[in-house]
């Protein structure tokens, strides 16, 4: 009757017991990976920037992270003012201040 179409047979064979541990091991590997490779770098820099912040006072060299270079001129709880220029001072946020500077680098400028 069907020429064209094969008949389909029920399979007779064994599958695998569930639960047999393998992908297990590629769950616990994955875990590892995700863990070394993105979740412990990720803590390590928010640790470095938070303490940089806790360590922020009059006189640090620092720039944002628009890219503004200025000296710390005052530092409150949320807010830090930079003195750009001699005349200039702009408030930030003190989550935006991406890194200090050593000491000097902007008179080079």
């Amino acid at each position: 009757m069907s020429f064209f179409i094969p008949a389909a047979y029920a399979d007779t064979a064994v599958a695998a017991p569930a639960g047999s541990g393998f992908e297990w091991v590629f769950l616990i590997g994955f875990l590892v990976i995700f863990y070394l490779m993105i979740w412990r770098p990720q803590a390590k820099r928010a640790k470095e920037h938070k303490n940089l912040l806790g360590g922020l006072q009059k006189g640090d060299e620092v720039v944002t992270s628009g890219g503004i270079a200025g000296k710390v001129s005052k530092v409150t709880d949320d807010f830090v003012v930079i003195e750009v220029s001699d005349t200039v001072e702009l408030k930030f946020q003190k989550q935006a201040i991406a890194a200090t500077l050593p000491k000097g680098t902007l008179k080079a400028i």
